[in-house]
């Protein structure tokens, strides 16, 4: 019993030290651990992203995606500025941006490491006006930039394979690795098995504001789009975009606390 117990007391020790070794800051400067490498996040993302553009053509010549893509390229100008400001323009130096909208009835939007975004079409009834949709795109724009789906894979390489870097995981289980991959960056069918965290989602909500009010887009207008949110959550079934991304009054009420800090930033 003696040697089990110092048997495991190694372990937790070990695994303690490497997860304080695998720490970095993330952008907005909080602790996160890190088990994959920019690398080979861009690669796995590029390789997804063409696979699921090709299951899911992306609607072209419709006004809603004239919309996409003019409000995409505004935001990515947009963001560029703002993290130019925090002296942290590096992180997107790697990205290719590109904005796709798809046929698709789920409300839900996602952003790839890279820079590759694809809006659902059953979002566009909630986000009537530019500005509405610059909310989204602000939002999952800065889950990429903060690498909120980098630290989701890094918790769960953890948990399912033992703390092995993402390059390792991938070499020895690619299958799994994969489906990981894609929970975490919300592309798979599950989409609820990787839920952003209340931490994340806080970031994730501030930043976009300030990266939405940099691109000359009203802030204010989240408040609207997180009420239509909870109002369409209130029927039978859950919008995809709320089971990947926990929303309840408390977010409406921390973003409207948000919104004079993110005014400071808007031009119109």
């Amino acid at each position: 019993m003696r040697k089990l117990i110092a048997c495991l007391s190694i372990l937790a020790f070990v695994a303690t030290g490497m997860v304080m070794y695998s720490c970095k800051k993330n952008a907005s400067g909080r602790n996160t651990l890190s088990l994959v490498d920019d690398a080979t996040v861009l690669s796995l993302s590029s390789q997804e992203y063409s696979k699921f553009m090709t299951s899911n053509p992306p609607v072209t010549g419709t006004p809603d995606a004239e919309k996409v893509k003019r409000v995409g390229g505004k935001l990515t100008a947009a963001v560029q500025t703002y993290l130019a400001g925090k002296g942290q323009a590096d992180l997107i130096k790697d990205y290719n941006w590109e904005f796709n909208l798809v046929n698709n009835a789920e409300v839900n939007a996602w952003c790839l490491p890279g820079g590759k975004i694809v809006v659902y079409s059953g979002i566009l009834p909630l986000t009537p006006s530019d500005t509405d949709l610059a909310v989204v795109m602000g939002h999952e724009i800065a889950h990429a930039i903060l690498k909120h789906g980098n630290e989701r894979m890094s918790q769960q390489l953890l948990v399912e394979f033992g703390g092995q870097a993402l390059s390792v995981a991938l070499s020895s289980k690619p299958a799994e690795t994969q489906e990981l991959f894609r929970n975490a960056y919300g592309i798979s069918s599950n989409l609820g098995l990787l839920a952003y965290s209340r931490k994340q989602e806080n970031e994730a909500d501030e930043s976009g504001l300030y990266i939405m009010a940099t691109g000359s887009y009203n802030p204010n207008a989240a408040i609207g789009f997180w009420q239509r949110m909870l109002a369409q959550s209130s029927g039978s079934a859950v919008p995809v975009f709320l089971r990947t991304h926990p929303s309840e009054q408390q977010r409406i009420d921390n973003i409207t606390g948000l919104i004079p800090k993110a005014m400071a930033y808007y031009k119109p």
